[in-house]
């Protein structure tokens, strides 16, 4: 069976002018055949040989093969560029001459042209191939890390309800659960972060931060820098405040408040009081 989206290895059915034509077999009929445009077509390629392509549709809509391999196959992941933003959505520049489409309903941040971003390939119900940037059932659960590893990623989708998805080295499955997702985060960011735990279905979770004490250190820090400059030494709420209010003041979890407030604590650099945080 030919397979859109991938490349599979075909026979020379018929030769000519304009192209060869393809297909599983070398007695493979009229309708289980694809035309490879002659452009496209090795030098000495004969009936009966061999040859290597890609399966996708043209501009009319039919099936057609190309030697040239694209950046993505098939389910998998690739840093795509946005070469076009129309109406009915964005087309990514994939190697290919006819530029694959990304509709506006699998996009998880607005596009412009010249951005770099990770799509996954898959086939939409018409039967045609298209671009995602929800990458969730795409990205792979065989990673090689383990607990503490620092990796590199983007992040990919953020779902208030579970946390900040991404993208580890832009092939593995990660997330930052929503207690300890960092508000300012959002589709398009790259960072490092640092693996908490590999789960038995090989997703891993993350943390945006260092190793805890550092990042303890450095949070700490950063509270006590902000309630003196912005609050004159005295904070109008405690570590029991709401979480949203925890991050739209400090762009921390209300989990990595409560350690950055215990730390200071411990240090006596700040008193606790009924509803509010003093600066010593």
């Amino acid at each position: 069976m030919i397979e859109l989206g991938k490349m599979q290895k075909l026979t020379v059915v018929k030769k000519e002018d304009f192209g060869v034509y393809v297909g599983e077999t070398p007695d493979a009929g009229p309708k289980e055949r694809v035309l490879l445009p002659a452009k496209q077509v090795p030098e000495g390629c004969g009936e009966g040989d061999e040859i290597t392509v890609f399966i996708y549709r043209d501009s009319s809509d039919r099936l057609i093969a190309t030697t040239t391999r694209p950046l993505v196959l098939l389910h998998g992941v690739a840093s795509l560029r946005v070469k076009e933003v129309t109406k009915i959505g964005a087309f990514l520049d994939w190697g290919l001459e006819k530029d694959l489409f990304l509709p506006f309903h699998e996009q998880t941040m607005r596009v412009r042209a010249g951005d770099e971003i990770l799509a996954a390939l898959y086939v939409d119900k018409s039967g045609r191939l298209a671009a995602t940037m929800k990458l969730y059932p795409y990205l792979r659960q065989d990673p090689p890390y383990r607990i503490g590893d620092q990796v590199s990623g983007t992040v990919y989708q953020v779902a208030p309800n579970f946390g900040v998805f991404i993208a580890v080295d832009g092939m593995y499955s990660g997330m930052i659960p929503k207690r300890e997702a960092p508000a300012d985060l959002k589709p398009g960011d790259t960072g490092e972060f640092r693996v908490t735990n590999v789960k038995e279905d090989g997703k891993l979770d993350l943390s945006a931060g260092k190793k805890a004490y550092l990042q303890m250190a450095e949070d700490a820090e950063a509270v006590l820098l902000r309630i003196h400059e912005e609050y004159d030494d005295i904070l109008p709420f405690d570590d029991k405040a709401e979480p949203e209010k925890i991050r739209e003041v400090f762009g921390l979890s209300k989990a990595a408040f409560k350690r950055a407030v215990g730390r200071l604590y411990k240090e006596k650099k700040i008193v606790i009081e009924e509803g509010r945080i003093v600066v010593l």
